[in-house]
């Protein structure tokens, strides 16, 4: 290969170039989570007419339309297999779209997935994907947080109360998949690991099916004082209780 190069290429077909894989830098330091930017700050997401299917098991949304407004929650409900969580996939474009649009501030979106990711936007999913490391690093993720912010992502998941009980804190390693947490437990980790990156928008998938009721209201709370925009999906009456709006899904189509 190196004969068929032109007389005037370089000798060498390769660089060499040394590749981060640890999420830090040449110094060990972790970069630092990127704030939103002024014209980033959510004020309305805007969807007109989301269509997608799942393909795993071929049902969809079909029509659905939803205005999310800044410091609001938005519980989307109805029976098992109505596209609950489609609606959301759809939503974040981990779903090609059939059909619809997206407005981020009156903007058009073109491409969901590259553009609704922290810090404008975090997503806890219904199974959440943790690793065999501590908890810290889980949470963190190679993001670094401002002195403080960590341990406030942590109350506000309502998860500092199971940290102090562990013996080594957020040190602890929770094992592959995160098999020495509860249920509970590792669903309030994915949601401190989504506060801590300061999204403008959480998009929370039924992250309190494992919770107690006085945990859930705890979880709640905090999320609701702070302010965040929040589209999550649940059928529990004491989150639809708490909801701005509520939005409920019939075999794919928004019926209330």
């Amino acid at each position: 290969m190196t004969r068929l190069l032109p007389s005037h290429a370089p000798g060498s077909l390769v660089t060499p170039r040394h590749v981060d894989l640890t999420g830090r830098g040449g110094d060990g330091s972790r970069p630092p989570a990127a704030p939103a930017a002024p014209r980033d700050r959510l004020r309305v997401l805007e969807a007109h007419g989301l269509s997608a299917v799942h393909p795993s098991s071929g049902r969809g949304v079909h029509g659905a339309d939803l205005v999310l407004r800044r410091g609001t929650l938005t519980v989307v409900c109805g029976p098992v297999g109505s596209g609950k969580t489609t609606l959301l996939r759809a939503l974040l474009g981990l779903l090609p779209l059939d059909a619809g649009e997206l407005r981020w501030n009156g903007t058009p979106v073109g491409d969901p997935a590259a553009f609704l990711v922290p810090p404008r936007c975090a997503y806890v999913p219904q199974v959440p994907r943790l690793f065999s490391e501590s908890l810290a690093d889980n949470l963190l993720l190679g993001v670094s947080p401002a002195p403080g912010e960590l341990a406030a992502a942590v109350r506000l998941a309502v998860l500092d109360e199971d940290v102090a009980a562990m013996p080594d804190g957020l040190a602890t390693l929770v094992g592959a998949r995160g098999v020495r947490l509860s249920g509970g437990q590792a669903q309030r980790a994915a949601v401190a690991r989504a506060f801590v990156r300061r999204p403008e928008l959480v998009v929370l998938d039924d992250v309190s099916s494992a919770l107690d009721l006085e945990t859930e209201a705890r979880l709640w709370q905090g999320v609701l004082a702070g302010g965040t925009t929040c589209l999550a999906v649940s059928n529990r009456a004491a989150t639809l209780a708490r909801a701005d709006q509520v939005v409920r899904l019939d075999h794919g189509r928004v019926v209330g």
